[in-house]
């Protein structure tokens, strides 16, 4: 039976995969060990998802490795060898916040971790489809820079803009400001691809927008749309952070991102990155899906003002989606954000 390993296989995107891949046939290796409790605390725990994942899907083995350890890993990768098809590389430090106040285990987590689970592969399944989750914040702030004008509730581009359909692959990563986390998934990205153009793997890297679904153990310092309707379900304050709460972000639903998954293994890559995200679609001011939320679970949300944006944070940020769409036109986008969170808000309801 063909293999998908996958890191971070109890987060969002990781365990959307693993469902996913279950159901086309192929035996699930799951690693993950549940570093977004030690992250986030009890609200980032997946120890939920784990017991679910082990429960649901028959093929499903679990390895509580951590991708900083490349001994740890071989031990994986050698019982497997090229049994593994594909590998969906998941696992991540994803907050802003925490790269800043813990920089070197960022890097490590996001950089070192995602070069050994690389020359792993091309030591042990070279011939495997390598997937890496990356993230729209390898642009840094550069989209700051773009000509963005104030609306009522969100901050936008003209529509004659050349950047209104989204932000696209070749905008610059230099000369500009990246968070902490920004700057180890560059690394991340880009060693994929040179894994990919130097070495010969089978390597696509996503740079996500926001991605979001009812696996998500959404937490204050990451993961927007699912804490948003978690808290506010629950009658806490939610803060809006800088830029009068009108930032712009685009969000996809990790069952489409899957979807994108599943296009690239039938037909892979070697060393390509594509912009992933809501695009035009689906996308939503801060101020506007607060509003949605409030109007879809009919309740009125508690909430504060902080001026201070995030560092390398990003006042608009859509994905132009036509280089993907181009090379996989089989890709449908499903949701948009209204039915992402009519989703997230019927399952927050279910299980609190």
């Amino acid at each position: 039976m063909s293999i998908a390993l996958i890191t971070g296989s109890c987060g969002l995107v990781g365990s959307e995969s693993a469902y996913f891949f279950s159901k086309k046939g192929f035996e699930i290796i799951g690693i993950d060990n549940n570093l977004r409790q030690f992250f986030f605390g009890e609200d980032g725990s997946t120890i939920w998802q784990r017991k679910e994942l082990k429960e649901k899907i028959k093929k499903y083995t679990h390895f509580s490795a951590d991708i900083r350890s490349y001994n740890n890993l071989e031990k994986i990768f050698k019982k497997y060898k090229k049994k593994i098809k594909i590998i969906i590389h998941c696992a991540a430090q994803p907050s802003h916040d925490y790269g800043k106040n813990f920089p070197l285990l960022d890097f490590n987590v996001n950089a070192a971790g995602t070069l050994n689970m690389l020359e792993l592969t091309k030591r042990y399944c070279p011939e495997s489809v390598f997937i890496n989750m990356s993230t729209n914040k390898v642009y840094g702030d550069n989209p700051n820079k773009l000509h963005i004008v104030e609306k009522a509730k969100r901050w936008e581009l003209r529509t004659n803009d050349q950047n209104f359909k989204g932000i696209k692959e070749s905008f610059s990563l230099d000369s500009c400001t990246h968070s902490f986390f920004g700057v180890s998934k560059v690394y991340s990205d880009l060693i994929a691809q040179e894994y990919g153009k130097n070495s010969g793997l089978k390597t696509v890297s996503f740079r996500g927008g926001c991605i979001t679904g009812p696996n998500h153990s959404g937490a204050k310092l990451h993961g927007f749309l699912s804490y948003l309707v978690k808290s506010s379900l629950k009658n806490k304050q939610y803060s809006l952070i800088g830029y009068k709460g009108k930032q712009v972000r685009d969000n996809i639903h990790s069952s489409d991102l899957v979807n994108c998954f599943w296009e690239v293994f039938k037909k892979p890559q070697k060393g390509e990155s594509y912009n992933i995200g809501g695009g035009r679609k689906s996308n939503c001011s801060i101020i506007e899906a607060l509003e949605m939320v409030e109007s879809l679970a009919k309740i009125k949300i508690k909430k504060n003002y902080i001026k201070k944006n995030r560092v390398g944070d990003h006042i608009w940020y859509i994905s132009d989606l036509s280089k993907f769409q181009k090379d996989y036109p089989n890709w449908k986008q499903k949701y948009d954000t209204k039915e992402i969170l009519e989703e997230l808000i019927e399952n927050a309801k279910r299980t609190t």
